[in-house]
């Protein structure tokens, strides 16, 4: 990957500190699309205000050039193909850069919640007790189930191993441990990396 240069007055700090991937499209492959979607979908499981605090953090962040509102949000979400309204229009490597650099930055603010709700996912395990038995942990599943459900296109065929409640909950602790992932040192230039794994040249 090739770093852009802080220095570039044009780009936010944040956005310029994450490398360019090695790809030749101008645009974010089929899957990065996906797992950022994916991601901010776990934020909006944990976080009842989950949509306005990513326009929130835009701001904070001074992201307003690629994400001015909410419709805007809406739209580069959509740029993942298995959403219920999917959008034909590519997502670009800044706007994936600014969807990654909210998700990290909130994931950070949801560090102890995150943290909370793998540990009662492992002592739930170890004493081989489903998550309804965790108030926080079943809601977190059962919001996340809810979101999936009525955003992604369940007749899609790449769908069709999400169809129980047992995958979907499989993927939402994933995501979990992915945004605890986030919320590590250098969390959001790994986390950006991996969206490329398989797709640099």
């Amino acid at each position: 990957m090739q770093v852009n240069s802080p220095t570039d007055q044009s780009i936010p700090f944040i956005l310029a500190n994450l490398p360019d991937p090695a790809i030749s499209a101008e645009d974010c492959p089929r899957r990065t699309r996906l797992q950022i979607d994916f991601i901010l979908l776990a934020i909006e499981a944990l976080d009842l205000d989950g949509s306005e605090g990513m326009l929130g953090a835009a701001r904070e962040l001074q992201l307003q050039k690629w994400i001015k509102n909410r419709v805007t949000l809406w739209r580069l979400r959509n740029s993942n193909p298995y959403r219920r309204y999917s959008q034909r229009r590519p997502l670009t490597i800044e706007e994936a850069k600014a969807l990654v650099a909210i998700a990290c930055h909130l994931a950070r603010r949801l560090t102890v919640v995150i943290r909370q709700l793998l540990l009662a996912k492992d002592q739930l395990i170890s004493q081989q007790l489903p998550a309804d038995y965790h108030f926080g942990l079943a809601s977190y599943l059962m919001r996340f189930r809810t979101h999936f459900r009525s955003r992604m296109n369940l007749r899609r065929t790449g769908l069709v191993a999400y169809s129980s409640d047992e995958k979907l909950n499989e993927l939402a602790l994933e995501l979990l441990g992915q945004l605890l992932f986030c919320t590590g040192t250098a969390g959001m230039q790994r986390f950006w990396s991996s969206l490329f794994d398989g797709e640099v040249e």
